[in-house]
């Protein structure tokens, strides 16, 4: 059992806002959990953007009994699609820390205060941070006490190309990024790996092996698939030519940045 520690939200008073973004579709079976890990964990000026990809079963109904006005829900989508139902979430986010979540997980109780604190002194002002934890089966037992050591996560724009490590549940990133990561462009595999490259490109990423969440890996679960050879590839050089796209695009307004934060 992974050693939760409790931090209260309240006793937090950076006065940062915290957008925390999900995508769901038919996510009744953990849904409840997931929630109530997150919704504990929100100040009263956060933000919880849920966007719904064309769920029928009790996914909706599940979110709106909860009667919070931190959470905005997105329905009546059909994006048939989990890169672009997050799109669609991150888009309405206006936190100043944006932190993604799977709809089958369980946040520890330290997720976003580990946030907070980070962030508290980002190195840039693009900037990813990237978290620890432990993967558990369907009916919550540990299966990997770490997701770090399972998949071999660390930063390095070749190896996240050649074999991504940048798991969407395990991340945060600050606002900055949107306005170079959006839209997301046709083709990309995921929208982790998207996001965890671009800020190599024009920020800093963080690996932090702090653990903030338990990882569900069940049958209906795609992020340890296994896909083909020349999918792969195909994949891989859609998202390499789409990260040359916006370096070209954007370069020189990440330069000027980094250069007005050095000297302010």
């Amino acid at each position: 059992m992974t050693e939760q520690i409790v931090f209260d939200a309240r006793d937090d008073d950076t006065g940062m806002r915290i957008s925390v973004c999900m995508a769901t579709y038919n996510g009744e079976k953990y849904l409840p959990q997931q929630l109530a890990s997150i919704i504990g964990q929100l100040q009263a000026d956060d933000e919880f953007i849920i966007s719904d990809d064309s769920s029928t079963d009790s996914t909706l109904s599940i979110i709106e009994s909860l009667h919070d006005s931190r959470i905005k829900l997105l329905k009546g989508n059909r994006f048939y699609n989990p890169i672009y139902n997050f799109e669609n979430s991150l888009q309405e986010a206006t936190g100043d820390a944006i932190v993604l979540s799977d709809q089958d997980d369980i946040w520890l109780e330290n997720k976003l205060a580990v946030v907070r604190r980070h962030f508290g002194h980002k190195p840039s002002p693009i900037y990813t941070l990237v978290l620890d934890g432990c993967i558990i089966d369907e009916n919550g037992a540990v299966m990997m006490e770490s997701i770090f050591d399972t998949i071999g996560s660390r930063k390095g724009i070749l190896k996240n190309l050649y074999n991504n490590t940048y798991m969407g549940c395990s991340m945060a990133f600050s606002r900055e990024l949107l306005s170079i990561a959006l839209p997301f462009p046709q083709g990309i595999p995921m929208h982790d790996s998207w996001l965890g490259l671009l800020t190599e490109c024009f920020g800093t990423v963080e690996f932090v092996r702090e653990k903030t969440i338990r990882y569900r890996r069940h049958s209906a679960n795609k992020s340890f698939g296994k896909f083909g050879a020349s999918q792969q590839i195909r994949w891989r050089w859609f998202l390499a030519y789409r990260l040359f796209q916006r370096w070209l695009t954007y370069s020189p307004l990440a330069r000027r940045d980094a250069k007005r934060a050095k000297t302010s």
